[in-house]
């Protein structure tokens, strides 16, 4: 049976190319944001993540992993000062910390930071302990979401760093309930503890129930199982990490 084709609020018959044109309009970006690898940069996962949980419109502007303040920071030789970094009209923010603050002062019913003044404290404060120490759990664990090394040696400092990021998740689910580190909805934190995730997972780390579960619901995080697709998805690789050490 034909069906009568659809009019404008005139009667008229919509215009076929104008109704095609309207489909494919994308939207301009709010900002942008500058990555280095999906498979190794912890960093970039953090400023992307933190991004998304804002609910930022973005367009991605990767590095080559050759560039060389990129392979710094994924190298852990010095900390980049280019990637991440947000750019949003004509404001360039970097250091993830940074990004965060800005993007919680734009977006400021995202809830990236918790509305209680002694929560907000309480978050902050693992987040800069997250960005500025555990130096020998980046080391012995560093980020790869094409790896898989059961059994992989975990030396006595890189234990001692777990030891307490677990502590943390631990106090943290059980004073604020959970399942992510200030609640029922994952911020800041958890953008900032979510690569640590992804290290306990790929060593296959033994953490307590509570830190593995915890890892689990970030991994199971929308934005998370987007990332780690397109991290499959990428071409370079870095000889560095793609060995069992």
């Amino acid at each position: 049976m034909a069906t009568a084709p659809k009019t404008s609020p005139r009667g008229t018959p919509a215009p076929r190319a104008k109704r095609a044109a309207s489909r494919s309009v994308k939207t301009p970006a709010e900002a942008s944001i500058t990555l280095s690898s999906k498979t190794y940069s912890s960093w970039s996962l953090r400023g992307w993540l933190m991004a998304k949980l804002a609910g930022l419109s973005f367009d991605e502007v990767m590095v080559s992993i050759d560039d060389a303040n990129a392979r710094k920071e994924i190298l852990l030789l010095s900390p980049s000062i280019l990637v991440p970094c947000l750019t949003h009209g004509d404001i360039k923010v970097w250091d993830t910390l940074a990004i965060g603050e800005y993007l919680n002062e734009i977006k400021p019913d995202a809830g990236l930071l918790p509305a209680d003044a002694a929560a907000r404290a309480h978050c902050r404060a693992i987040c800069g302990e997250m960005h500025s120490g555990f130096s020998s759990l980046r080391s012995a664990l560093p980020m790869n979401l094409k790896g898989d090394f059961p059994g992989h040696k975990v030396w006595a400092r890189a234990l001692g760093d777990i030891e307490r990021i677990t502590a943390i998740w631990q106090e943290c689910i059980a004073q604020y309930g959970g399942p992510f580190l200030f609640g029922a909805q994952p911020c800041i934190a958890d953008a900032m503890y979510a690569p640590v995730a992804t290290r306990f997972l790929t060593y296959h780390v033994k953490i307590d129930r509570t830190s593995a579960a915890y890892c689990q619901q970030i991994m199971a995080m929308p934005e998370m199982q987007a990332w780690v697709a397109a991290a499959r998805d990428e071409k370079d690789d870095m000889e560095e990490f793609d060995m069992e050490f």
